[in-house]
């Protein structure tokens, strides 16, 4: 017979259904994983760091819906229903996404611990509309730490994507 203790920490299993870069997947998961758990541990997606896991950092940063999220402070059970996107979500086939080539053409990333939380920020930004200035990006994107300090060819990367957004169409 089963502690009190022991049973208050058994798993509750729940099956949830992440739609993740186009792809459903059914998974039957403890109520208490969170959605970067779930795409790094269970479905491979490695892309997405694990930085703080406390939703300060925002290496963890992926698309629900198109907006952006601190994965690590988001429950998988929270996103069934929604349309996930990684950073393994945005380029097509060998096509680089815009801001992918952007931040390899103007070097905006060192470690690049960051990096993939960083462009689906940029990538988060674009959709808000906050990229009227230099100045609002680096407002708007205060919440991706960059350890090693890229922020100016950041800034760079993202704002090449802005004004050739006034030319072309991605």
């Amino acid at each position: 017979m089963a502690t009190s203790t022991e049973t208050s920490l058994d798993a509750q299993l729940i099956a949830v259904t992440l739609r993740v870069n186009g792809t459903k997947h059914a998974l039957l998961l403890d109520t208490r994983v969170t959605l970067l758990d779930a795409l790094r541990e269970h479905l491979g997606l490695t892309g997405t760091k694990k930085g703080c896991d406390h939703g300060a950092c925002g290496a963890c940063t992926v698309l629900a819906d198109n907006q952006r999220i601190l994965s690590c402070l988001t429950l998988a059970a929270m996103c069934e229903g929604r349309e996930i996107t990684t950073i393994e979500g945005l380029a097509n086939g060998e096509e680089l996404h815009p801001m992918q080539a952007a931040f390899i053409a103007h070097d905006g990333f060192q470690c690049g611990y960051c990096t993939s939380g960083q462009i689906m920020s940029a990538v988060a930004l674009l959709n808000e509309g906050h990229t009227t200035s230099q100045e609002e990006i680096r407002e708007f994107m205060s919440g991706n730490l960059c350890r090693c300090g890229a922020y100016s060819n950041i800034v760079a990367a993202i704002w090449s994507v802005v004004e050739g957004e006034k030319d072309a169409t991605f």
